[in-house]
C-alpha cells in the first residue's frame, strides 16, 4: 500500500485545492492530508478560518483518507507519525524541494517528492484562496 502526504493551508477550499489532492491521491493507496495551524502560516496572510474548521473541510473531501492538524512546534512531527512513501506538494507551493528531502533524510524519513500539477481556471472561477478574498471585499464592502 502507497501512502501519500498532501500539505497545505486550505483557507477557503476551491477548485485548486480539490484539484491538488485529487491529484494527490492518484498517485498512492491512501491520502493524508495535513493543515497546517495558523501560527505556523508564515509566507502568506493568517487564514481567514480557524485551523479545526479547515481540517474538518479538507476531510470532508472523498478523495481524502484522513486530514490531519499540523503539530504546532514542528512540521515533521505528523510525517513521521505518518510515514509516508511519497509527499506530494502543490505545483505553486513555496517549498524548496532540496532541503525539504535533506530535512527528511536527517530525521530519517526515507519518501519520494513529488509535485502536483497545474489547474487552470474554467471560465471565471477562483483557484486562490487569496483572489476569493480580494473579490468578497470588491464585492460586500
Amino acid at each position: 500500500m502507497t501512502t501519500v502526504v498532501a500539505q497545505g493551508t486550505f483557507d477557503i477550499l476551491h477548485p485548486g485545492h480539490v484539484h491538488y489532492l485529487s491529484d494527490a491521491a492518484a498517485m498512492g493507496d491512501r491520502l493524508h492530508v495535513i493543515v497546517a495551524r495558523s501560527q505556523n502560516v508564515t509566507h502568506k496572510p493568517e487564514p481567514i478560518l480557524p485551523g479545526r474548521q479547515r481540517r474538518a473541510m479538507v476531510d470532508a473531501l472523498a478523495v481524502v483518507d484522513e486530514a490531519h492538524l499540523g503539530h504546532p512546534d514542528d512540521i515533521f512531527v505528523p510525517i513521521e507519525r505518518i510515514d509516508p512513501d511519497i509527499i506530494v506538494l502543490g505545483y505553486d507551493q513555496h517549498h524548496d524541494e532540496d532541503g525539504l528531502r535533506r530535512a527528511l533524510r536527517s530525521r530519517g524519513i526515507d519518501c519520494e517528492i513529488r509535485r502536483a500539477s497545474a489547474r487552470e481556471p474554467e471560465d471565471d472561477e477562483l483557484c486562490s484562496t487569496g483572489r476569493i478574498v480580494d473579490r468578497i471585499v470588491e464585492r460586500r464592502c
